[in-house]
């Protein structure tokens, strides 16, 4: 999860754990500390297997999209890697650019506080029955 705001943050996990998903969640607040973990860490999803990243757009140090698009970027060992974007904005022109970029779901934070857990509890009902890759072998 790559979201600066603690507050949803420990929304998105109560609601998440709430729906049954009982997989190791890592939090980030920053962009740069995320990508480090994604690309480079042991025990990463790049070196080490399936993950799905939830995705705020709106980080102190990055944009959200900026990450998406170097996930999915040609060659990278990422690119199949589900990214759900979870953000408050809702502009139809960002919203676009994140699924071209090729981002798998689109969600808009509801203001309302418990339009929000509802919204994450369905979330993690979602989570509970989607297939997610395995990370190719090195054909090199």
């Amino acid at each position: 999860m790559i979201e600066d705001d603690e507050g949803h943050a420990r929304l998105i996990e109560k609601n998440i754990r709430r729906a049954g998903v009982t997989n190791a969640i890592r939090h980030f607040t920053d962009g740069t500390s995320a990508m480090e973990y994604l690309f480079h860490a042991p025990d990463g999803p790049a070196m080490n297997g399936p993950a799905l990243v939830l995705l705020d757009l709106n980080l102190p140090d990055m944009s959200g999209t900026d990450i998406l698009q170097r996930m999915k970027a040609e060659g990278s060992a990422l690119r199949r890697t589900p990214v759900v974007v979870l953000t408050t904005t809702d502009d139809k022109v960002e919203i676009q650019r994140c699924y071209d970029l090729g981002a798998n779901v689109y969600i808009t934070k509801p203001v309302n506080y418990e339009s929000f857990a509802q919204a994450i509890r369905q979330l993690g009902l979602f989570l509970t029955v989607i297939q997610v890759p395995e990370v190719e072998a090195d054909a090199g």
